[in-house]
């Protein structure tokens, strides 16, 4: 079994999604007609990412949002407080029904599909389940396919904009879109008569309740002996007990938290194969359930309210995009899929050692709203020059200065990949495989050697030696 890819070459010229500018976008293609799971693992290590069958890398020092390939660390995530919100206001609405008090309004998401994809095919293809459950195409079960998004939220929009209104005001058009030129109109505080010196000094509201429980267990105590009562003091823990109840918690406790036999709702998962160009494959050593493209269910009482496309791969989990109905906005569904998507990643490395890591696609520095994705910690990014991994948070103080960066601090390193063998590239030419030396005697017609080099130039010299370059 072997890839089998038709490179279509750098396409230049069209509409970028993320800053709007009406030609900006630059990015180098090719067809997947089929392609192993170690190939594609080698090829987003490459910068590269599929939408659909159509594989794609951004030029990144042409292109005007330079596209870096992000990936996070699961086995040493811990969620922020933003995602706790998150999950515990799913975990409320399971096990209670509480809905989210105030205004409900759907948190941004990027409706863009990636990339270079929507103008050479148009992935609106129904999804292909077979399942037990109820047809998905029934009026009360639709999920939303015409806005395939991408799990592309700002987690901290709503804590900011809160935030900064307690400090500003500011106008608004009166469509309620945020104009280009908003005023912003700094608050002044009213003038005091500062501190009364004939008080105690304010004291914080967690000291005053440490101090009122004191009071109470010092006033029990003494109530026990005027009773006559044998103060009974609770079993002193041990230090590894109470590390365990000190340590924050985890995705874990959140997601896989049994639910009460009485819960208001239920909220199931089922995976099914997808139609993708990914090879399924199932070795003995692998995650159970195999690697492949996956269709990943949402089930809330029997009606699908969200499903999300994955791809499980040797080293990791990559996440594709999000189909969600809208009438659950108010539950946060993309950065819950998201945070139950690392969790899954964590289950399947406890089976397949090696899988580790959750790959989110691309960060867009120089779009705020595509920021986020830097907030599940820790996360590297991938070098566009020599493909190695740098923590975010030393590629955070270039990005600032400059939208297209290398962030490989040794000058002298260079892509490992890099070709230095170009005739040992394979080349499937009139239902034949052989070495690219050989399909250079029998080609006819000009030479395409430059197109071959910058193919190869690109995946590497290792993919160039696995995957069948289709020529006619």
């Amino acid at each position: 079994m072997a890839s089998v890819v038709e490179y279509k070459g750098p396409k230049e010229g069209y509409r970028c999604g993320y800053c709007d500018s009406p030609a900006g976008k630059v990015s180098s293609g090719m067809w997947a007609h089929s392609m192993t799971v170690q190939d594609y693992q080698d090829l987003i290590d490459r910068g590269w990412r599929r939408s659909g069958k159509y594989v794609y890398k951004p030029v990144m020092n042409q292109t005007c949002c330079p596209q870096y390939t992000i990936r996070c660390r699961p086995l040493h995530f811990q969620p922020s407080k933003s995602h706790k919100k998150v999950l515990k206001k799913m975990l409320k609405f399971l096990s209670k029904g509480e809905f989210p008090k105030g205004n409900i309004t759907e948190e941004p998401m990027d409706s863009q599909m990636d990339d270079a994809a929507v103008d050479d095919f148009a992935l609106k293809s129904k999804l292909d389940i077979q399942s037990d459950h109820r047809p998905f195409d029934e009026d009360h079960n639709k999920v939303v396919e015409s806005e395939v998004k991408e799990k592309e939220e700002d987690l901290g929009a709503k804590e900011t904009k809160e935030l900064s209104q307690s400090y500003t005001k500011k106008e608004k058009l009166g469509s309620g879109e945020p104009s280009s030129s908003v005023k912003v109109v700094p608050t002044v505080p009213n003038p005091g008569k500062g501190a009364d010196l004939s008080k105690p000094p304010c004291r914080k509201a967690k000291d005053i309740r440490k101090e009122r429980k004191r009071q109470k267990l010092i006033l029990k105590s003494q109530t026990d002996k005027l009773e006559g009562v044998q103060v009974q003091h609770e079993p002193q823990l041990l230090p590894s007990e109470k590390s365990k109840l000190n340590q924050p918690k985890s995705i874990e406790d959140f997601i896989f938290d049994t639910l009460p036999e009485d819960a208001a709702h239920r909220l199931e998962f089922t995976r099914f194969l997808c139609s993708s160009p990914l090879e399924a494959e199932n070795p003995p050593n692998g995650p159970d359930c195999g690697y492949g493209s996956f269709h990943q269910q949402y089930w809330l009482d029997g009606k699908i309210i969200a499903v999300g496309v994955i791809d499980i791969l040797p080293y990791c989990v990559s996440s594709v995009y999000l189909y969600y109905d809208p009438d659950y906005s108010f539950l946060s569904l993309g950065v819950y899929s998201a945070l139950w998507e690392i969790a899954f990643t964590r289950q399947l490395h406890e089976k397949t050692s090696q899988l580790s890591y959750y790959y989110m696609g691309f960060y867009i520095h120089s779009c705020p709203k595509m920021r986020y994705k830097g907030q599940y910690k820790p996360s590297d990014l991938l070098c566009p020059e020599t493909y190695v991994w740098v923590p975010i948070e030393q590629c955070l103080p270039a990005l600032e200065n400059s939208k297209y960066c290398r962030f490989n601090q040794d000058t002298k390193a260079v892509d490992e990949e890099q070709i230095k063998e170009l005739d040992r590239l394979r080349v499937l030419y009139k239902r034949t495989i052989m070495p690219y030396n050989i399909y250079k005697k029998r080609q006819k017609g000009p030479s395409d050697e430059a197109v071959v080099q910058q193919y190869a130039d690109l995946v590497g010299q290792t993919c160039s030696e696995r995957m069948l370059l289709f020529r006619s």
